[in-house]
């Protein structure tokens, strides 16, 4: 029997509603084949990183258990986005948008391939990541790094 693998999700919106987009994404995310939605912290408002003037995000983090593989997860996270209205090819580099899904963790997975490096290669200096997933698994292992606490306490936020 295969085992599934422990997935840390961050979510983000802030465009729109942004409650409702986070639920929605949430819902669809819990409905994905092979997946299981494990938690989901609360939405928290976080102030925006990056050169691009915009509106503040609501953020969250989510764990799931999946049999899918990482590539496969990242596309059907994608299609979510694209469900929300999200049109990467039309948007600005960290600019705003209507969700961003990202793949924080995948159980001990380091990989580094052109649309995925897990694991996420920010996430460690990120509040709006750290925060909303300490919650939930404060200690989860970021590969390479340290606990999700561990790296809050040491962000100092």
């Amino acid at each position: 029997m295969l085992e599934s693998t422990l997935v840390a999700l961050g979510l983000g919106s802030n465009l729109g509603d942004r409650a409702a987009t986070l639920e929605r994404a949430v819902e669809a995310v819990a409905n994905l084949p092979l997946t299981s939605l494990v938690a989901v912290s609360a939405f928290i408002e976080t102030e925006p990183v990056g050169p691009v003037s915009q509106p503040p995000f609501l953020n969250a983090a989510a764990l799931v258990r999946t049999l899918l593989d990482p590539l496969t997860l990242l596309a059907f996270l994608h299609d979510i986005e694209r469900d929300a209205g999200r049109r990467r090819s039309e948007e600005a580099r960290w600019g705003p948008r209507t969700l961003d899904l990202d793949i924080i963790t995948f159980g001990d997975r380091v990989m580094v391939a052109r649309t995925l490096t897990l694991p996420h290669p920010r996430a460690h200096e990120r509040r709006f990541v750290l925060q909303p997933l300490a919650s939930i698994a404060p200690d989860l292992m970021v590969p390479g790094r340290a606990t999700v606490q561990q790296l809050l306490a040491a962000s100092g936020v």
